[in-house]
């Protein structure tokens, strides 16, 4: 085990041989079945339908869910449960009502036991970062769904993980914002460098963010298929032939729509 830890020191985040299955006996349902990859310095978009264990993956990196099977690794530290160390933003909206945008973001620095007035100028640049100055004493019933995410995003931010999971964070909004969402967090995570493992079951999507794209296989079990190469400079031109190429061969391998 010590030589394999010294060796997934190279990745960011590594999945050696993930099985994860749910239920026991004649209920037992095989959700994730031997996936291997390992993920550096990078934007990675895994990409798949529904019911292809996309957020099962991301839970168990997060360490929300424990493989069946197989090591999830950090740095070279397997995981055996959540940790600072992974931001994790979901679809819905998770934010307390009760508190402001403010209150919101600054939330996990307050539990660490930092002081106010230091708390308060990490979650001030994070606020900002993500286009929301102006708005910090705002309560989350007064924000848009888009701006909503945003908080998410600046509140797992501000925590200063080395890996941001993201589970589709754009999938409840309407196509205009995802959009605007989208070039949003390509500016965010261009001015702060972290790893980024993003799901999505939207091939534009996938091809617009990631620097790499896994492809899930089907629906249960999950298996991982393909592993696209995306290189394209950006800002991307969803119009551009390069682009568009790369968007009919995934259409053609997966069982994805546009």
């Amino acid at each position: 085990m010590e030589n394999r830890t010294r060796a997934l020191k190279n990745f960011k985040v590594q999945c050696v041989g993930i099985s994860k299955s749910f239920g026991e006996g004649n209920e037992k349902k095989l959700i994730l079945d031997d996936i291997n990859f390992g993920v550096g310095d990078e934007f990675v978009v895994v990409l798949g339908p529904g019911q292809s264990g996309k957020t099962t993956l991301l839970n168990l990196i997060a360490g929300l869910e424990r493989p069946s099977t197989g090591q999830v690794f950090v740095d070279g530290e397997e995981v055996t449960g959540p940790g600072p160390d992974r931001g994790l933003v979901f679809q819905k909206y998770t934010l307390f009502p009760w508190k402001t945008v403010m209150g919101n973001v600054e939330m996990g620095l307050k539990l660490s036991g930092m002081s106010k007035k230091e708390r308060r100028e990490m979650a001030s640049y994070y606020i900002d970062l993500v286009g929301l100055k102006g708005f910090e004493n705002s309560y989350p019933h007064e924000l848009s769904g888009g701006m909503k995410q945003r908080v998410s995003i600046a509140r797992a931010y501000v925590n200063k993980p080395k890996v941001m999971l993201l589970d589709e964070p754009f999938g409840q909004l309407d196509a205009q914002t995802r959009y605007l969402m989208e070039n949003e967090i390509i500016r965010i995570w261009q001015a702060e460098k972290r790893t980024i493992i993003f799901v999505t079951n939207n091939i534009e999507e996938a091809i617009f963010l990631g620097d790499r794209i896994l492809s899930l296989d089907g629906k249960f079990p999950g298996r991982l298929k393909t592993i696209y190469d995306v290189d394209l400079d950006r800002p991307r031109d969803r119009a551009d032939t390069s682009f568009l190429k790369i968007r009919q061969r995934i259409t053609e391998e997966t069982m994805l729509i546009l």
